[in-house]
């Protein structure tokens, strides 16, 4: 029995027009890091998570250490 996990094409379709106009804007524009499309995402995420700020990074690995080593920064308990 093959049991379908996560079909990324079936839920990408329905957004495609706007991630290739938001991947060309990245891309037109040359600026990958600390781009407007960064900002946008940064300011838009905090408010969807109702937080004053938000910070993006490269990927799930760094979020993990950015996290741990503001803990240990602020004295949380490990």
């Amino acid at each position: 029995m093959n049991v379908p996990f996560l079909n990324l094409k079936t839920i990408n379709a329905a957004h495609r027009d706007e991630l290739i106009q938001a991947a060309t804007r990245v891309i037109d524009s040359g600026w990958y890091i600390r781009s407007q499309e960064v900002q946008a995402f940064e300011q838009e995420f905090a408010a969807y998570c109702g937080t004053r700020y938000c910070i993006g990074v490269g990927n799930g690995l760094s979020a993990l250490t950015l996290t741990l080593r503001t803990w240990k920064e602020l004295g949380k308990p490990q």
